[in-house]
């Protein structure tokens, strides 16, 4: 008699069908919104508290996750110094603002470097992605650190990841950067909710915009790739103050123009996805 043949796992289906295994979405969240430059220096880590506080502000339920290991920028900017509560097997998220928060700075000295190989790394990105008690939350913003590295990938092949906003500075050399960055979501297949134009000018005193970094570099690309262009960002001094304090922009100031266009991009986000 014939021999039966072993019943397949569903895995092994999907392997044997050329299939890839569908990516798991962040435990209690709704939504994942990577926030990526690429390059380093270009006020995404600024970028990604405001949107996260926007979003808070028109009724979502936000959680903020620090992904760049090498060089958190949360504890800072939320003013938090406080270390996160454990019952051995989960980490729960700080909350500041009503936002629900994780970094590896909430878990080392301020002034400690973070002298790791990519392993380690991966290890740690897991760990805040399958270890950290998320409640309920609508979105949660993951800001990216630069580059096309470990991080980016273990997101991309084991996260549902819904978007990506790409921010850069308008001058060539942080456009080559963004160039790959936007190759690199392409080809892992993380779609690209657009591009931001982050300290396009500078109002002076007379009323002048002074393009410091260049202009239309960040639209031009967004162009060449068929991306969406989703507007432009102006130096405001109150930016960077109110980030070295603790309490960014949208918090502090939600009526300057500045916090204004982060609402602008936090109703465009909740009406794509709620």
């Amino acid at each position: 008699m014939p021999k039966e043949k072993p019943e397949l796992s569903d895995a092994m289906r999907k392997k044997m069908s050329g299939k890839k295994p569908e990516k798991n979405p962040i435990k209690g969240t709704k939504f994942t919104i990577a926030i990526s430059s690429a390059k380093g220096g270009v006020g995404k880590s600024t970028f990604a508290t405001n949107l996260a506080l926007a979003l808070k502000n028109i009724g979502c339920k936000v959680g903020l996750l620090d992904a760049d290991i090498y060089g958190p920028s949360i504890p800072k900017m939320f003013g938090i110094s406080e270390k996160p509560k454990s019952d051995g097997e989960k980490l729960e998220p700080i909350k500041k603002y009503d936002i629900q928060c994780m970094s590896i700075g909430f878990l080392t000295d301020q002034e400690t470097p973070m002298i790791w190989r990519g392993p380690m790394v991966t290890s740690a990105i897991k760990t805040f992605t399958q270890k950290v008690n998320w409640q309920d939350l609508d979105f949660i913003i993951v800001d990216m650190p630069p580059g096309t590295g470990d991080t980016q990938l273990t997101f991309a092949q084991d996260i549902k990841m819904d978007g990506a906003i790409i921010v850069s500075t308008p001058q060539e050399v942080a456009l080559l950067d963004v160039k790959r960055g936007i190759k690199m979501f392409d080809k892992l297949g993380v779609k690209i909710l657009g591009l931001i134009d982050n300290m396009s000018f500078f109002t002076g005193d007379d009323g002048k915009k002074y393009k410091i970094f260049g202009e239309g570099g960040v639209k031009k690309t967004a162009d060449e790739f068929k991306k969406e262009f989703l507007g432009e960002i102006p130096i405001d001094p109150k930016v960077g103050k109110t980030g070295d304090e603790g309490m960014p922009i949208v918090e502090s100031d939600p009526t300057s123009e500045v916090s204004k266009l982060y609402l602008n991009f936090a109703n465009k986000i909740k009406s794509t996805y709620l």
